[in-house]
């Protein structure tokens, strides 16, 4: 399930929909947008920062990396 609601910001990142420096939801904001647990959400969270995708600013906010190649169409 996590990998399901991860799947769906980088989706959205490597298709051009969502731009460098463009914020990203927090944990609850997933909860939220994603209609999943705290755990799934934070899971979800992990995985994004494994695949080098979010870029977090300390007391600021998360927010998509610069440099993200898009998808192959």
């Amino acid at each position: 399930m996590y990998l399901s609601v991860a799947d769906e910001p980088e989706r959205r990142i490597r298709a051009g929909e969502m731009s460098p420096c463009t914020r990203l939801p927090s944990a609850r904001g997933l909860v939220q947008e994603a209609g999943v647990s705290t755990r799934t959400s934070e899971a979800a969270s992990r995985v994004l920062k494994e695949r080098g995708l979010p870029v977090a600013v300390h007391g600021v906010g998360t927010f998509v990396a610069p440099g993200i190649p898009p998808s192959a169409k």
